[in-house]
């Protein structure tokens, strides 16, 4: 089964769960290029049965001080059918891991040794539009595998324009380029990797230029995951935790 079967239920991630509502009002001056090839990206994705890479990222959060203060991770994240997805992060703000197997979702911090498993809906999708609701869970780079990832950036950007072709380690990327009032948002989508992303940047207009970043690596396609990849088995001695859902 394709990764993506499922409509997206709610506009809850068109980029990394920023909320975009009302930034994109009047005149849209819209490049039907970049518009063609984040369509073409987005048909790979839905196509693909299951998929794994590597993601680094580059976070900017102003400190105490009003200074910027650079943070960083790196997660390895498996997708499997429509309904399976493991991630594990390490980085600036420890390690951590999800494992979904279509019914429950386990969260596991590794420093803490605690883990908590909560009941999920039955696609990858609609769970992580539900947990990011009721948890503030956040899942690195899920916006790119909703099937509705170029209509969302033309409803909540003014313009989208496309850059031409750069080089980036080694690979030819297509450079698009949406903004806002708020934000400017540019991708770098591989044309050696069946149009696959490679690189985007977030830039907070409105917040002291702060930068989101990340780089993608490693993909593999259509791996044979098998489905215990996706069970979560806690590790001897770890706590049981609950967590309480936002108000």
């Amino acid at each position: 089964e394709p990764l993506i079967t499922m409509k997206k239920i709610i506009l809850l991630l068109p980029l990394l769960f920023i909320s975009f509502f009302g930034f994109g009002q009047g005149v849209k001056d819209i490049d039907s290029t970049a518009i063609f090839i984040l369509d073409k990206m987005s048909d790979v994705i839905g196509d693909l049965e299951s998929v794994s890479f590597d993601l680094n990222n580059s976070n900017d959060k102003l400190n105490e001080d009003k200074n910027i203060e650079k943070q960083y991770s790196t997660s390895n994240i498996c997708f499997s059918g429509p309904d399976r997805l493991r991630i594990r992060t390490e980085g600036t703000e420890g390690k951590k891991g999800y494992w979904y197997d279509g019914a429950y979702l386990s969260y596991y911090n590794f420093e803490e040794n605690n883990y908590v498993t909560l009941e999920a809906p039955e696609t990858t999708l609609a769970m992580i539009d539900e947990m990011h609701m009721n948890y503030n869970f956040d899942f690195p780079a899920a916006d790119f595998f909703y099937p509705s990832f170029t209509d969302d950036l033309i409803e909540q950007f003014d313009a989208i324009k496309f850059l031409g072709k750069k080089t980036i380690d080694g690979e030819e990327c297509y450079h698009i380029m949406a903004t806002n009032s708020e934000l400017n948002v540019q991708l770098w989508i591989s044309d050696k990797t069946y149009l696959l992303p490679k690189h985007f940047v977030i830039i907070y207009k409105n917040k002291s230029n702060l930068q989101y970043e990340s780089t993608f690596s490693n993909w593999i396609i259509n791996p044979n995951i098998p489905n215990s990849t996706f069970d979560f088995l806690p590790p001897p001695h770890a706590k049981l935790i609950s967590i309480l859902k936002k108000s």
